[in-house]
């Protein structure tokens, strides 16, 4: 039985927490729950936390938790910097740009060992590689311009002149078969297939040489100095909580839908099955060191990389974005 109940925040407590100072934190700690606040509203890409939570894993590792989800309008990293949460999910793009901002962000474990960021196009109309793309309408976010968007345009010769604005509808890339949009491997392509009704040709961008961890577990530095035990017992239980899911995400999948009544049955199933067929998870470093893997090489590698393609400093010190301290299968 779970130990807690996730229940979304309303906006107005997200707010009102952000604005709160990194100092508060420490006093009350013992007092409450950890709380763990999600990258978007509650879905199959959160499946191993809820699914820690829903058989009470982090019960069996002495942890009271509150998974509360994210969204469109939630800055999860102002929540943490202002003590709202204590643990959020992220990628190594919001680990590096907190690191150039002095914002005590750390990464503690890298549950997606693949970052599931796609571009989707159109069957049938002669787009069968990346650089097919180049010179076509392409609708992205504007998160894409410091992610994933400089790579395409070093690598495959994107232009920016191709960028047309996504507002998270597929209608524009429905009506015209020779664009192409962003999506997320678990979802997007589902969607096209019921909106669309047919199958869209997807380019997942890890598997093209873009390289960041995502859904990452990142706290505060003085959270993680002050809390050392919880930390690990938070990350090794998550951990836990991941592999139980890859096997019957059906405890998680039910307080997902608690969370999020939009999401279907349907999709979770179906984003379910793309974590294992894409090793999201599995992938990786994590093929033999375990589910939540990260090293050092992996992380300065990205960090070069965005420092060639202008994205951050190259005087930052990367190793203060993250630590190997806490996984379980790895020593600093």
């Amino acid at each position: 039985m779970a130990n807690a109940v996730a229940k979304p925040w309303p906006r107005r407590q997200f707010l009102a927490a952000g604005a709160a100072l990194l100092a508060v934190r420490a006093g009350s700690r013992q007092s409450r729950p950890l709380r763990l606040v999600t990258n978007w509203y509650a879905q199959a890409e959160h499946g191993g936390f809820y699914q820690a939570l829903a058989l009470g894993i982090y019960a069996d590792y002495g942890l009271q938790v509150e998974i509360r989800m994210g969204g469109a309008a939630v800055n999860v990293l102002q929540l943490l910097a202002g003590g709202a949460a204590d643990f959020v999910l992220g990628g190594s793009p919001d680990a590096l740009a907190a690191l150039q901002s002095g914002i005590p962000v750390l990464t503690v474990a890298a549950f997606f060992q693949k970052d599931p960021q796609c571009l989707l196009a159109h069957p049938g109309v002669g787009i069968e590689r990346l650089e097919d793309l180049r010179g076509k309408p392409i609708w992205v976010s504007p998160g894409a311009n410091l992610t994933y968007w400089p790579f395409l345009r070093a690598k495959f010769g994107f232009s920016d002149s191709q960028k047309r604005p996504y507002n998270f509808s597929l209608t524009p890339f429905l009506l015209d078969k020779y664009s192409a949009q962003q999506g997320y491997v678990t979802s997007e392509p589902f969607r096209v297939r019921q909106e669309g009704g047919f199958d869209p040709v997807v380019f997942l961008l890890a598997d093209y040489g873009y390289s960041p961890y995502a859904t990452t577990l990142e706290t505060t530095r003085p959270f993680a100095e002050q809390y050392p035990d919880q930390v690990r017992k938070f990350v090794a239980a998550s951990i836990e909580g991941w592999q139980s899911y890859l096997e019957d995400p059906r405890p998680g999948n039910r307080l997902i839908r608690e969370d999020n009544p939009n999401m279907s049955e349907a999709l979770l199933a179906y984003a379910h099955q793309a974590l294992k067929d894409y090793g999201l998870l599995t992938a990786g470093d994590a093929a033999t060191l375990g589910i939540g893997a990260m090293t050092h090489q992996r992380w300065q590698t990205y960090f070069q990389e965005m420092v060639a393609l202008g994205v951050v400093e190259a005087g930052l010190d990367v190793q203060q974005a993250y630590t190997l301290d806490f996984l379980p299968s790895q020593s600093a």
